[in-house]
């Protein structure tokens, strides 16, 4: 049930005809992974926290430094050599007193993983090399944890959504291996695909819209321009191919 504040306080998005008291109560239940607390992590950290998502665990390893700040909406200076999962939940908490802000200062890998997303609905993909995201796309598809992918170059952006078991996932669009580098990028790109990642989840938790299923979507800042392609179910991926449709 839904508070005489809660009702206050998201009377405009329960006003939404699809949405309604319902929509926010499946909001409020839900229980979310962001896996990163940088560029991408920010923005949909804060309009999930906002729409009010009942839990938010946010994991990061790294400590906030000057260099991420032209992006990184959750850090400020004086967060400099701080953590910033410690740094992202003491602003969540402030935005959102309603939500829980559940904060994991691990680096993610192959043996911890199935513990940081254990009991957790979905899994935003907040990182920023390939190697990690391949852990958290395996990690989704066995749990069957919807994944929602985003991933930005410059101006440029792309966003996917998961669901195991029924689409692509991000191993059949990316077969290659990529060593982790450091890449440009300007902070309004992560801040418009964090917010496409936060609009799918959104969805996907009330049950509403057409999500970015079985389609990656490029966003090109320089010429403001989205384009769409449709991907396909590799059946021989080595992350989802043993899975059937509908199992």
């Amino acid at each position: 049930m839904l508070t005489k504040h809660e009702l206050e306080r998201y009377d405009r998005q329960i006003m939404i005809e699809e949405f309604g008291e319902e929509g926010q109560e499946k909001l409020k239940r839900a229980r979310v992974v962001i896996a990163g607390g940088g560029g991408l992590g920010s923005p949909a950290a804060i309009y999930l926290a906002a729409a009010g998502v009942g839990t938010i665990r946010i994991i990061d390893r790294d400590r906030v430094q000057l260099s991420n700040l032209n992006r990184q909406i959750l850090h400020w200076d004086k967060d400099i050599g701080r953590s910033k999962v410690a740094s992202a939940a003491e602003k969540l908490r402030n935005l959102n007193q309603g939500v829980k802000i559940e904060a994991i200062n691990e680096t993610i890998t192959e043996a911890n993983i199935p513990q940081l997303v254990a009991g957790f609905d979905l899994i935003v993909d907040a990182m920023d090399n390939l190697p990690s995201r391949y852990l958290l796309n395996k990690a989704a598809v066995e749990k069957n944890i919807p994944f929602f992918h985003g991933a930005v170059y410059g101006f440029e952006g792309r966003a996917m959504t998961i669901i195991p078991g029924q689409t692509a996932c991000l191993r059949c669009v990316c077969r290659g291996v990529i060593p982790g580098e450091k890449f440009p990028v300007i902070g309004v790109t992560p801040a418009i695909i964090g917010c496409i990642q936060a609009t799918e989840v959104i969805k996907y938790i009330v049950g509403i819209g057409e999500l970015l299923t079985d389609r990656l979507l490029i966003y090109d800042g320089l010429s403001m321009k989205f384009t769409e392609f449709k991907v396909k179910k590799d059946p021989d991926c080595e992350h989802c191919g043993h899975l059937v449709k509908g199992e």
